[in-house]
């Protein structure tokens, strides 16, 4: 049952192989070039130009500061250049080009540099986004955009990079009356086809069948029943990489209900499930050497008559039973089936995507993500590939004296801390406990989220940390034969 009260199947038009529309491998010859400048090299520059060209930069002032702009016009008075300052004499990252693109009129634009292109081309492919799915102009609001011309190179690097980092910001955007948990099984679904894998879901009564209890116990008291989503693709005799989703496609806290604030951007819940499709489109599209599959427990955290409750104990697919501590931890939950079963085929890389706690938020601020694993070396690969592409994480431990908070007098664990410090570790080690080899798991814990517009992305969904997580998986794995 889909739940929609606006009748769109918009889940059907998300996935796409298509490059960026910002972007073009077609050369124009009224295409206006793009200058990096900074301080050290603005005379230089100038030197370059012809001397009414110089003229109009040295009487408009231009000092070649961070993020100034001057625009020059050629003898017809057509704009035939533009110059952007830097700091210092290098091009700084993903953002360099962000404020630019949005004060460039529509045209064709090319970049005066090699410096880091692809970096810089899919900063200017993501700051133009808007999502704009809702508006009455719908999305021919950015049908006049500033296109920048790349290679066909370039564009086979970063093509399913925007894609999926697009796919992302779509899904968590998308309110839950059009996003809940049957329209993430369209999607699924829909990516399955489109990149020839095979997709399967095991729905509400049947989880409890097959001992998916606690997916089950989370998400059965919303009319869009619970289910647990997978999707394989891949060689068979490739390493196993697998990606676990959180997909709490509306938290209303359950029965330990949130204030209206915290519940107002629920919507965004089912975050980690976003960036595993997102990251799964990905790595189909870049074709890595890997055996994939996917796991997303789907569900809304609701409240009617059947409602789980504090104190409920359920035993999860592991076997271990968890008492209920508060339902508002519900994210653990419905993960710790998943991972669980995720572990059965002892995965070369198990990785969980999760909005999991607001203790993450309070410690590392609403931009840089923090991940969890026991393993040095993926640690120090994740964090070399983050600086590489400009999209920050910082490793936070799995300190496992916290761990003794989650006992429980009635069950074999319970789902939440005994007090209100160390809420990320302490989550953390929750779900290590449903992991059979926590050497090779990691755990994100992610907002999402852009709480207002940015250089780089407006109000509303943001993906986190994937363009780290996939450059470190193209780094381990590298591209199939």
């Amino acid at each position: 049952m889909s739940n929609s009260t606006t009748n769109r199947s918009i889940s059907s038009e998300y996935i796409t192989k298509d490059p960026s529309r910002f972007l073009s491998t077609t050369e124009s010859e009224s295409v206006i070039v793009i200058h990096i400048v900074s301080k050290e090299n603005l005379q230089q520059w100038l030197s370059t130009l012809n001397k009414q060209q110089a003229l109009w930069v040295e009487s408009n002032h231009f000092q070649a500061n961070k993020d100034e702009v001057i625009k020059v016009a050629d003898a017809d008075g057509k704009l035939c250049m533009v110059a952007l300052g830097v700091n210092k004499n290098a091009v700084s990252g993903i953002k360099t080009l962000a404020k630019l693109t949005k004060s460039l009129p529509a045209g064709q634009y090319k970049l005066v540099t090699d410096e880091n292109s692809e970096l810089l081309s899919i900063g200017w492919a993501l700051a133009q986004y808007q999502f704009d799915e809702y508006l009455d102009n719908g999305k021919g609001s950015q049908s006049k955009a500033a296109v920048l011309e790349i290679s066909e190179t370039t564009q086979q690097e970063i093509s399913a990079i925007i894609n999926g980092v697009i796919l992302i910001r779509k899904l968590v955007s998308t309110p839950t009356c059009d996003m809940g948990p049957s329209h993430l099984s369209d999607v699924m679904s829909n990516l399955a086809n489109a990149f020839n894998a095979d997709f399967k879901e095991i729905l509400d009564e049947e989880l409890l069948e097959q001992g998916f209890n606690t997916i089950h116990a989370v998400g059965r008291a919303a009319e869009n029943r619970p289910r647990l989503l997978e999707l394989n693709w891949g060689p068979k005799e490739a390493p196993k990489l697998t990606l676990v989703g959180k997909g709490v496609c509306f938290d209303t806290g359950g029965l330990d209900i949130k204030p209206t604030s915290g519940m107002r951007i629920m919507k965004k819940d089912m975050g980690g499930a976003a960036h595993t499709l997102g990251i799964a489109q990905m790595i189909m599209a870049a074709k890595l050497n890997v055996r994939l599959r996917l796991l997303i427990p789907a569900v809304e955290n609701n409240i009617s008559a059947n409602a789980f409750r504090p104190g409920d104990i359920i035993t999860s697919y592991k076997g271990t039973t968890v008492e209920v501590d508060n339902t508002d931890a519900e994210g653990r939950l419905v993960l710790s089936d998943a991972l669980a079963l995720a572990s059965e085929e002892h995965p070369d890389l198990l990785i969980d995507f999760a909005t999991l706690t607001g203790a993450a938020r309070v410690a590392m601020g609403l931009e840089m993500v923090p991940f969890f694993t026991d393993n040095d070396d993926i640690a120090n690969g994740l964090m070399s590939s983050a600086a590489d592409v400009d999209d920050p994480l910082w490793r936070m431990p799995l300190f496992e004296p916290y761990a003794s908070q989650l006992k429980s007098n009635f069950a074999d664990m319970r789902n939440m801390g005994s007090g209100p410090y160390g809420g990320a570790i302490v989550a953390a080690l929750f779900l290590k406990h449903f992991v059979t080899e926590p050497k090779n798991w990691v755990h994100f814990d992610l907002f999402a989220w852009n709480s207002s517009n940015t250089d780089i992305c407006p109000e509303g969904g943001e993906a986190m940390a994937i363009r780290a997580v996939f450059s470190y998986l193209n780094q381990r794995y590298g591209k199939q034969l």
